[in-house]
């Protein structure tokens, strides 16, 4: 059961990297010597808030603008972004990563672990009612989390250091750095996200950005 029920996340997950890169692909209009990228969009961008995203528009956006531990290279394999080094436990249930201490968001502050433990607590919340909240399933007591029997601080994710962030896991995920390069993983800023509320995301002047172009 578990076997297939990671293959059919990750299956979803790459078809919706698959949609994002399509849509790329058909988007780009060109760039200046300023190094400034004109960029269209097929639809309406629904929202950049990685944790209610749901459609390849906005997850293309938010992957053009922000970064999350690991990005999807030409082959669509993992490669490190924020992340400088990982490392996994014997048993395969724990995971720790050094991050970049070079990140910056868009409004000054820098990204830091803390920023991926707010992050991934808040589409398990069930107050976030997030469409993506299942894609966290082998993280440790996600899935509790999800069906409202356990806090969202109790999610398998702690930062150890300004920049070193641990991950447990209820079992082994052999696909676990493909899922972290999807944009529902990547860290917020808890200060913009508290700041505009509702209308986190929603515009360029109510979101914060970490990622090259901004």
């Amino acid at each position: 059961m578990e076997l297939n029920k990671g293959k059919s996340l990750l299956a979803g997950a790459a078809v919706l990297f698959s949609g994002a890169l399509l849509t790329a692909c058909g988007q780009s209009t060109g760039a200046s010597e300023k190094l400034v990228l004109n960029w269209m969009t097929s639809a309406e961008i629904i929202t950049m808030d990685p944790s209610k995203a749901t459609d390849a528009t906005s997850f293309t956006q938010m992957e053009n603008t922000m970064e999350g531990l690991y990005q999807l290279d030409k082959d669509n394999q993992a490669k490190e972004a924020l992340a400088t080094k990982a490392a996994q436990s014997k048993d395969g249930l724990t995971w720790t990563f050094d991050l970049r201490k070079d990140g910056k968001w868009s409004n000054g502050q820098a990204v830091t672990a803390k920023d991926f433990v707010y992050s991934w607590q808040r589409p398990v919340n069930p107050k976030t009612a997030s469409q993506y909240s299942y894609i966290f399933s082998g993280i440790k007591n996600a899935d509790a989390i999800v069906a409202g029997k356990k806090a969202p601080s109790s999610l398998g994710v702690k930062a150890l250091g300004k920049y070193k962030l641990q991950v447990k896991l209820d079992h082994k995920l052999p696909y676990f750095k493909l899922l972290l390069a999807f944009p529902v993983f990547f860290p917020e800023n808890q200060t913009a996200v508290e700041k505009y509320g509702s209308k986190f995301g929603t515009s360029s002047k109510t979101t914060v950005f970490n990622g090259p172009f901004v």
